[in-house]
């Protein structure tokens, strides 16, 4: 029998409807001839009532189908514009960091003055700005220092005379940790200040209110560390109406060649080396430096941190100490290094691949060895690996160094003095090399002594002596610490 033809009367209301019709119409919404008059006979509904609710659910289903189609359509077009947004500032961003490509990260060349001018005539009288009195005898300041691990406080007389310092290291601290632990540094600075300032003062046999003026580190360094010691110095200021000035901690470091060597006259170069920094600059007087180059990466003394771990030393007073003296076992030569950036014809410096071909060689020691780690190493491998990433590490300064000093030579015939500054200035191989680089180039060096390269009371109540001669001083009652301060901010 062919269905296609066949005419059904309905048994409800007497509708006929051909299965071909059926087919034809709904068939178009998924539903079957077959489906459709189960449908009919289980709800007993006349087929053209069906047929009518059927049609209506499918215009609906079709408008339903053409507003989804258009939302989708409007989602589409708004996921394309946010992808093209995102591409377009992606594209952006690749841009800024081309232009930065093989520049010096957080270093900006140029004339810089530090955010507290000076201002004022130099000599015996100084200016009432300064908060310090006329007066033509020497003057006093209490130093402290908190940017990092160590908490210092000095008292420092105007002719560079150190009249007392007390400092408390937290290497007993921070050494189970492989480095400096914030919150705890943060929590022995709180608990050690007091006691440091009081046995600085002691020393020097005089007392806050004998004291003439308070300079204190007010960064770059560790926020919440450099908080304490600043906070300490400004109550101490407005209680006891002392002038006040907020130090720079890096110009401080440069200062400090300047404290033990007082036929140290401006201008001159500066090589600052750190654990956190590693800049040449031209020093023209207080507040007025020109860098000619910085670190693209790391800093000379982290690598020196990162290499004593690597070999298992203690860090706890920092890893430069414990390299150096390991070094002095080993063959400076042992080990084939990299020297950074040899192709490049500028003053910067870059450390972070030489800590990687450090750890590198360590390693395959090691497998050499036999042995699962450079920490099973041998005492003379270490030692090898030690000397010859030091040998490296300041042959690497001494080209950038010696390029400066050209460049120098060129643009400024008064400079021909060289101050080495910072805590890796401590190290007595650094300080020898670069001796006879300066010899070699008719330059002369100065350093401090190797206490004083270090971060200490005393640098920054010099700085602030620096400052305060020159009618320079700060509000207490309005300081911010920074930890970054480049020396482009003014």
């Amino acid at each position: 029998m062919n269905w296609k033809f066949l005419v059904m009367g309905s048994v409800f209301a007497g509708t006929t409807v051909t299965l071909g019709r059926l087919n034809n119409r709904f068939l178009r919404d998924g539903l079957t001839c077959q489906n459709f008059l189960a449908h009919a006979f289980v709800t007993h509904l006349p087929v053209s009532q069906i047929i009518i609710r059927r049609q209506r659910q499918s215009i609906s289903t079709r408008l339903f189908s053409t507003t989804n189609s258009t939302s989708s359509t409007r989602t589409d077009a708004d996921r394309l514009e946010k992808q093209k947004q995102k591409a377009a500032k992606a594209a952006a961003a690749k841009e800024r960091r081309r232009k930065f490509i093989g520049l010096a990260k957080a270093v900006d060349r140029g004339q810089f003055a530090t955010t507290y001018q000076p201002g004022g005539p130099t000599g015996d009288m100084f200016e009432a700005k300064s908060g310090l009195p006329p007066r033509k005898d020497d003057f006093i300041v209490l130093g402290i220092e908190s940017s990092c691990d160590d908490t210092g406080a000095a008292v420092v007389r105007s002719d560079g005379v150190i009249l007392g310092e007390a400092l408390a290291s937290q290497s007993h601290i921070h050494e189970e940790w492989g480095g400096v632990v914030p919150g705890l540094a943060k929590t022995a600075h709180e608990e050690a200040l007091d006691r440091v300032i009081q046995t600085a003062l002691d020393e020097a046999g005089t007392t806050l209110h004998d004291v003439d003026a308070i300079g204190v580190t007010v960064g770059p360094g560790l926020e919440i560390c450099l908080r304490v010691g600043a906070q300490r110095a400004c109550e101490l200021a407005q209680e006891y109406n002392k002038p006040f000035v907020g130090i720079h901690h890096l110009e401080a470091h440069i200062m400090m060649a300047r404290l033990e060597n007082k036929e140290l006259e401006w201008p001159f170069l500066s090589l600052l080396v750190s654990g956190g920094h590693c800049q040449i600059l031209s020093c023209h007087g207080v507040g007025n430096y020109s860098i000619l180059g910085g670190t693209l990466d790391d800093s000379l003394g982290e690598c020196f941190d990162k290499t004593a771990r690597l070999l298992g030393l203690p860090v706890g007073g920092g890893g430069g100490p414990a390299v150096e003296a390991l070094a002095k076992e080993g063959d400076p030569t042992a080990i084939p290094l990299t020297i950074p950036l040899l192709k490049r014809k500028d003053c910067d410096f870059s450390y972070a691949g030489l800590k990687t071909n450090v750890r590198r060689a360590a390693e395959q020691l090691a497998m050499e060895r036999g042995v699962e780690s450079a920490l099973e190493l041998s005492r003379q491998d270490k030692a090898n690996i030690a000397a010859s990433f030091q040998n490296i590490a300041i042959v690497h300064l001494e080209q950038r160094l010696d390029r400066a000093m050209t460049l120098v030579e060129k643009q400024d015939k008064a400079i021909r003095t060289l101050a080495l500054v910072g805590g890796v200035a401590a190290n007595q191989e650094l300080r020898s090399r670069l001796n006879v680089l300066c010899e070699a180039l008719g330059w002369t060096m100065v350093v401090p002594p190797p206490r004083l390269c270090t971060d200490q009371g005393a640098m920054a109540a010099w700085a602030a002596i620096e400052r305060l001669k020159l009618g320079s001083s700060d509000d207490p009652s309005n300081q911010e610490v920074y930890a970054r301060y480049p020396f482009s901010m003014a």
